[in-house]
């Protein structure tokens, strides 16, 4: 868990960094349909594999799966900033969305390395419905 949650804080700094580096730089992506591509293949399949872990796991009354399942959840999540800020950016041009758009990722993830953090410190492996 504290590798999990350091390397979720390395993918914040990072976020972080790229975001501000390409306010400053001025830096503007030639296009997002990439983007948008992956961001909605990535939406339609976390879901149902969010769905279909979450049986499993009550199935076998397995917190593990349950916890991944969750985990997945923020996957799906994630990928609605990604759509939402490529998207945006395709149709509008709006600057640096991009670079808001990674904050927002950065926020996410920096969640998920203080909860893999908070779990190390109180010995909690198992994960609620509401952990991730």
């Amino acid at each position: 868990m504290r590798i999990t949650g350091g390397a979720f804080y390395l993918l914040v700094f990072g976020l972080v960094v790229g975001a501000a580096l390409s306010i400053y730089t001025g830096a503007k992506p030639h296009t997002t349909k990439a983007g948008i591509i992956i961001a909605a293949i990535s939406i339609a399949t976390m879901y149902f594999l969010y769905r279909a872990k979450i049986k499993v796991g009550k199935k076998l009354n397995s917190a593990p799966v349950i916890s991944d399942a969750h985990c997945t959840k923020t996957c799906f999540y994630l990928s609605f900033i990604l759509l939402g800020s490529a998207l945006i950016y395709e149709v509008f041009q709006v600057p640096y969305i991009d670079a808001l758009g990674s904050i927002g990722i950065a926020w996410y993830a920096f969640k998920e390395g203080r909860e893999a953090f908070k779990k190390v410190r109180t010995n909690a492996m198992s994960c609620s419905d509401d952990c991730c």
